[in-house]
């Protein structure tokens, strides 16, 4: 696969691409690739070229490319990724010696940099709440959309005359946005999600735009304190939280997926906090909630999250699929329903629990990424402190 830059486009049925940039080089004779989304480099590093077939391997979340070299020195072929009940695959085409996301043919008076008030409006009607926080340059355009579950992460785009495109790629996220821009309102807007239908969105611009607080929450049930779970690591281990490497320390719950790309983003976060205060009376479990019941799939998709983030605390896979309407009443009964990827609980030295937090904003997102970090480290300061 030559070394350089291609232009990927993965193809909906109907017929709209998502769009992303990717480059290509050569690591110790063998071909690496970096997934390009804004200010993120996503390595992807099991490429393999076998006559004229490439076999990609994405570094998590179960998705892979399979190609074939084109006369005309394209690649085309599918892109497969797992989901909660089959196998979902797309058209996909990666074009060599494109470096640009989106073509620019007007020049724009629009500024879109700032904070926006954003509505998502679903197929059937129902609305949706999010913050849009966006970085314009001339016409080149980045940033995110936050909600009340995390972040879309590293959006990619431009600003053409008064409309806008945003895409990102990680492997699990396949998104592509687009808008008309009226100074401060942002109209027609289209939100493609891999297969999933269409949304409309629209936003006026706020400077303290800010997200609802009637979002339901996970809490204890009534008459509850404590956790109580049993469940195998990787390795087929049984770890409880009742274990005495747990007693007396100040141990954080991870609730996460290894499809999910905002528990990624705290996956990478919590591992290096982690080798920070694993000596300072601080655990962490992992609790991955797979799209199968399949302990060695699940454990094959897990594993890749440990190995790319390092992750030393123990991983655990309950018995139950993501999908399972019944999850939290079957593995952690204590509490009311996990309504988000990743929820963080805190739990204190007498084992209760001391906090629960949904969601994640990760890097992507800023300011909102240090904030979150800074508030992480006074809890856990606080609970080390009782």
């Amino acid at each position: 696969m030559r070394s350089g830059w291609y232009r990927a486009s993965v193809l909906r049925e109907d017929g709209t691409a998502i769009v992303f940039n990717a480059e290509v080089q050569q690591k110790n004779g063998k071909p690496v690739m970096f997934i390009r989304n804004a200010a993120e480099r996503l390595l992807v590093d099991d490429v393999k070229v076998k006559g004229d077939s490439v076999h990609i391997e994405m570094p998590f979340f179960e998705s892979y490319f399979r190609l074939q070299f084109q006369n005309d020195g394209s690649l085309k072929g599918k892109w497969f990724k797992a989901g909660s009940l089959k196998l979902l695959e797309f058209p996909v085409t990666f074009v060599y010696g494109q470096k640009e996301r989106f073509a620019v043919n007007e020049n724009t008076t629009q500024n879109v940099t700032g904070r926006w008030q954003v509505t998502f409006t679903r197929v059937n009607g129902a609305e949706r709440p999010a913050i849009a926080e966006f970085k314009q340059n001339g016409t080149a355009l980045s940033g995110t959309f936050l909600t009340p579950s995390g972040d879309y992460r590293f959006l990619e785009g431009i600003v053409n005359g008064k409309e806008m495109q945003l895409s990102c790629f990680d492997g699990s996220h396949a998104y592509y946005f687009t808008a008309n821009i009226n100074d401060n309102e942002i109209n027609n807007g289209k939100f493609f999600s891999s297969a999933s239908p269409v949304e409309q969105w629209r936003a006026e611009r706020n400077s303290a735009a800010a997200l609802p607080d009637t979002t339901p929450v996970t809490q204890l049930k009534p008459g509850e304190s404590k956790l109580n779970f049993s469940f195998k690591d990787v390795t087929g281990k049984t770890v409880s939280i009742n274990d005495a490497r747990f007693k007396n320390k100040v141990v954080i719950i991870q609730i996460m997926g290894s499809w999910c790309p905002n528990c990624m983003d705290e996956s990478k976060f919590l591992s290096s906090f982690y080798k920070e205060y694993k000596n300072k009376g601080v655990e962490i479990i992992a609790l991955a909630y797979e799209y199968s019941i399949d302990f060695n799939r699940s454990k094959a998709s897990v594993q890749k999250f440990i190995k790319r983030f390092g992750i030393q605390y123990p991983v655990l896979i309950p018995p139950v699929t993501v999908s399972d309407e019944q999850r939290t009443e079957k593995t952690l009964p204590q509490l009311t329903a996990i309504r988000s990827f990743p929820t963080t609980i805190f739990i204190s030295k007498s084992g209760n629990v001391a906090g629960i937090h949904q969601g994640f904003f990760g890097p992507g997102t800023g300011n909102h990424y240090e904030e979150f970090k800074a508030e992480f480290y006074r809890t856990i300061r606080s609970l080390l402190a009782d």
